[in-house]
């Protein structure tokens, strides 16, 4: 591949996702040129008691609308179903929304279409779209989430008259390591962009590296959407890349981008 088509080559760029979901972006930030530092600093976790997720999928038919918002959920509730003897004919006749394309695709993936993505993939445009879409009054809603997610979507969706059951099926738990060396790594410069893409991510990093090093500046940010951008600055650290698409190509492209904009003089 010529060197005019691998924009990312020489930069030393690292991943914090969970490592079972970093593939993506490792394999794009790696087809680019990149030198990915694989650096996982959440593990994917499902709760121990889905007793709730069990009842309500029991009773799907008693729902309006059934949501996911994120990869990570559907997976749970997808290895959960298995173990219960259950497949996606629980979801016939329910609608289901998907936060983003990607969740949309690993629904359709395990054989649900979602009938409903909103254009910008955030809690509130969730909200924004199903009203848009019916009258919420008295309607149910069920979302399974991660036990740490923002009370925006259901209380986006409350403020609407919806009834909303809430279950956690999941946390971002920190995973453990030493982060001495790549903390070291950073305050040093040898690191060229960190991404995030989950607020957890950020947060995690931050007590993984320390704060010295994760908000040392000598490397550039790089963040999935708004949210995590959000958590990104209240830590400290300045963020220089913000995908325009929340989703793994848009951060991708967004970082192709930022390295390959002429120098100022």
């Amino acid at each position: 591949m010529a060197q005019t088509s691998r924009p990312l080559a020489g930069r030393r760029i690292v991943v914090t996702r969970a490592r079972e979901q970093a593939g993506d972006l490792v394999e794009s930030l790696a087809a680019l040129g990149a030198d990915v530092v694989v650096a996982p600093t959440i593990r994917i976790e499902p709760l121990a008691d889905l007793g709730p997720l069990r009842d309500a999928l029991g009773a799907a038919a008693r729902y309006q609308w059934i949501v996911f918002t994120s990869q990570n959920t559907v997976k749970v509730v997808w290895d959960s179903m298995t173990r219960w003897g259950l497949d996606a004919s629980v979801f016939r006749g329910v609608p289901v929304a998907a936060i983003g394309p990607a969740t949309a695709d690993a629904l359709a993936e395990r054989g649900v279409s979602p009938a409903l993505v909103p254009d910008r993939f955030v809690a509130e445009a969730v909200v924004e779209a199903l009203a848009a879409r019916e009258d919420l009054r008295d309607k149910r809603v069920l979302l399974p989430r991660a036990q740490e997610a923002r009370d925006t979507l259901p209380e986006g969706l409350r403020a609407r008259g919806a009834t909303v059951d809430v279950i956690p099926v999941y946390r971002a738990a920190p995973e453990q390591g030493d982060g001495a060396a790549l903390g070291a790594e950073l305050l040093a410069g040898l690191i060229d962009a960190v991404t995030f893409t989950a607020s957890s991510t950020v947060r995690n990093f931050t007590d993984l590296v320390g704060r010295d090093a994760a908000t040392c500046g000598r490397f550039a940010t790089a963040v999935i959407g708004p949210i995590t951008a959000a958590t990104a600055r209240s830590l400290g650290i300045a963020v220089a890349v913000e995908a325009e698409q929340y989703t793994i190509p848009g951060l991708v492209d967004a970082l192709t981008r930022y390295f390959s904009a002429p120098v100022a003089p």
